[in-house]
């Protein structure tokens, strides 16, 4: 089957940049940490917790969303991903005060909304652009990582002028509006669906036809979902390690003021964003393997030679923005790869199960980077640790390949 309108597959981009610009938010978090210590007096331990419990039930929903998706279909799932942004961004209003609702609230009916709702874009896009998988999925997840652009300086703005309370319910309005109304768009293409113009690879004459749709309780049975989760896990491990420590490595290496470090993150996040749209691109022209190759090759020059030696404020800028512009290539290659290896059938689920890993390590990284700092007494011995690790990531990049072919099963 053809396309019937061009302009149809291009509105389910369109709807996927709103959603993915309004999820963003959740990485704006560091905007309210500081008015939530100020005025509830909060340690800095304290406040952080909401945002850890985001990202480990971010990754939880995915998995539950990832599934539910395949058979309820997109638009049903990331409504209630909305929904439950709303209200978890509500319920951080009405609680901000008591740190155990903060933490239901933001952290895990927020992250639970936010892993609802980001599954829904990915799957359905990669489903309308066969021909574009990497361009497509990098342009999604683009605004994922620009959202902290819009949402940073409007949730301080907000919270200056009317106060915690009024901030998180704007934001739960606007969740309401915005990414239900996006979610609402969202469809998937009619079987048999190709682009207009465009064919996929022909089999071989008289070849055997072969699986190409896998479950999730296939894929995990396989050593190339977990070769995958690996290098997946130190991809997004190396990336937020840094980005999360930013700051007091700015403050460390570069002897930088706080004031002058903060006033890179916005440089950073635009990089972070950037890298997505475009090693997505990239990677339709040169493979998924040497664009991932060259992501973490990136990551070993800035953990080897920019950010350890970065003694002025362009250095380090330069470190943490090329760490940055790194990390985002994973985001936008992962659901691409995954669909290159297990086809796009069960791929909410399958992209689920496999970011699992990117939930590890946005818990466990910042904990890694602290723990290293504080047994060698330097975010530098981190750094080469870290770089270390990015080896063997190219390695299971290399050694990474599809599941074996067999034969398909009626």
């Amino acid at each position: 089957m053809t396309e019937e309108k061009v302009t149809n597959r291009w509105i389910m981009v369109g709807a996927a940049l709103v959603m993915q610009l309004c999820l963003g938010i959740l990485y704006a978090y560091s905007v309210v940490r500081g008015p939530l210590m100020k005025e509830v007096g909060y340690t800095v331990k304290q406040a952080g917790y909401p945002y850890m419990a985001s990202l480990f039930f971010f990754a939880v929903g995915m998995i539950i969303a990832g599934r539910w998706q395949d058979k309820a279909g997109p638009s049903k799932v990331g409504i209630v991903g909305g929904v439950l942004l709303a209200l978890g961004a509500a319920v951080a209003g009405a609680m901000y005060k008591d740190l155990g609702g903060l933490i239901f609230g933001y952290g895990v009916l927020g992250g639970l909304g936010v892993g609802f709702a980001y599954v829904t874009p990915i799957a359905t896009c990669i489903k309308w652009f066969p021909d574009k998988r990497g361009t497509i999925t990098g342009l999604a997840v683009f605004g994922f990582g620009a959202g902290t652009l819009v949402f940073g300086p409007l949730l301080s703005k907000m919270i200056a002028s009317s106060g915690i309370a009024t901030t998180f319910y704007t934001v739960s309005a606007i969740m309401l509006v915005f990414v239900c109304g996006a979610a609402a768009i969202f469809k998937v293409p009619p079987a048999g669906y190709k682009p207009a113009g465009w064919n996929p690879p022909a089999p071989a004459p008289g070849a055997q036809v072969v699986k190409t749709n896998y479950l999730p309780n296939e894929i995990i049975k396989t050593s190339s979902f977990w070769t995958l989760w690996f290098l997946y896990f130190i991809g997004a491990a190396a990336g937020l390690m840094i980005i999360g420590q930013a700051v007091p490595i700015g403050v460390e290496v570069a002897k930088l003021d706080k004031a002058t470090a903060a006033a890179g993150l916005g440089t950073m996040a635009l990089l972070n964003g950037s890298g997505r749209r475009f090693w997505g691109s990239v990677s339709d022209k040169l493979g998924r393997t040497k664009t991932i190759v060259a992501c973490f090759v990136l990551y070993i020059l800035a953990f080897v030679f920019v950010l350890p030696n970065s003694n002025t404020f362009m250095l380090w800028l330069v470190g943490v923005c090329s760490v940055g512009f790194a990390y985002g290539g994973y985001l936008a290659l992962m659901p691409s790869l995954t669909a290159d290896y297990f086809g796009t059938k069960s791929l909410g689920a399958n992209y689920g199960y496999l970011f699992t890993a990117w939930g590890v390590a946005g818990v466990g990284g910042p904990f890694m980077i602290d723990f290293i700092k504080t047994q060698t007494g330097a975010f530098t011995n981190a750094m080469y640790i870290t770089a270390g690790a990015c080896v063997v990531g190219i390695i299971l990049t290399l050694i990474a390949k599809p599941p074996k072919p067999v034969a398909e099963t009626a």
